[in-house]
């Protein structure tokens, strides 16, 4: 629904899903601690460092010119002004950050920990969430030539589809494991943060990347 049939109401089907996640991980008998929704101070001051580092590594990206095409996406800079605004602060929030972080973080880790650990919770968890990052990655090599160009088969203009997708659910996996360390010590809010400033930032600083050609 949110990456091919009807992308501009993923806020709306991103919050529906959400809320059965949350109705189902409940009556399995997870209170709302278990589920993330604890440290909440300390995952507002943890979140906000990370949100801060986020934006001084973009910045520097966007100002270094050998690092500046990595942030040239046509996702970002094929969007008016308003609809980017709308996609950092509704899309992002609502669409995409909520539903990963309740849905990955919380429901899914918190059952699973409950039932395997925290290990098994961490790993199966974040290869998930690599996993469902398929359908976004498939179209990254067309919307960003230069991040496709590093994984280019036979020459940079031909970037391997294949292996930009493999790139994307490796890293995105990866990272997966980090969100979770954030939730096991800051509760849901400091993975959200970060998650928030990683995709939101990167209109803002896509389209300084597409002025500064």
């Amino acid at each position: 629904m949110n990456n091919k049939v009807a992308p501009r109401w993923a806020p709306v089907t991103s919050s529906a899903a959400t809320a059965v996640l949350l109705v189902m991980a409940r009556r399995s008998g997870l209170s709302w601690r278990e589920l993330g929704f604890e440290h909440g101070r300390r995952g507002a001051v943890t979140g906000g460092a990370l949100a801060a580092a986020v934006a001084a590594v973009y910045a520097v990206g966007v100002a270094n010119p050998r690092t500046r095409p990595l942030f040239q996406d046509e996702r970002a800079l094929s969007l008016s002004r308003a609809r980017a605004l709308e996609e950092a602060l509704v899309q992002v929030p609502l669409g995409t950050v909520l539903l990963e972080e309740v849905g990955f973080r919380g429901a899914l880790y918190a059952m699973l920990r409950q039932r395997q650990g925290t290990v098994a919770a961490t790993a199966i968890s974040s290869a998930l969430f690599g996993l469902w990052h398929i359908l976004p990655a498939i179209d990254m090599a067309d919307a960003n030539p230069a991040l496709g160009s590093l994984t280019a088969a036979e020459s940079p203009s031909r970037p391997d589809t294949a292996r930009v997708v493999a790139g994307s659910v490796v890293s995105t996996a990866a990272a997966g494991v980090l969100f979770c360390e954030l939730r096991r010590h800051g509760g849901l809010l400091a993975p959200a943060m970060l998650h928030l400033a990683t995709n939101s930032l990167g209109y803002l600083f896509a389209r300084m990347a597409g002025k500064r050609k």
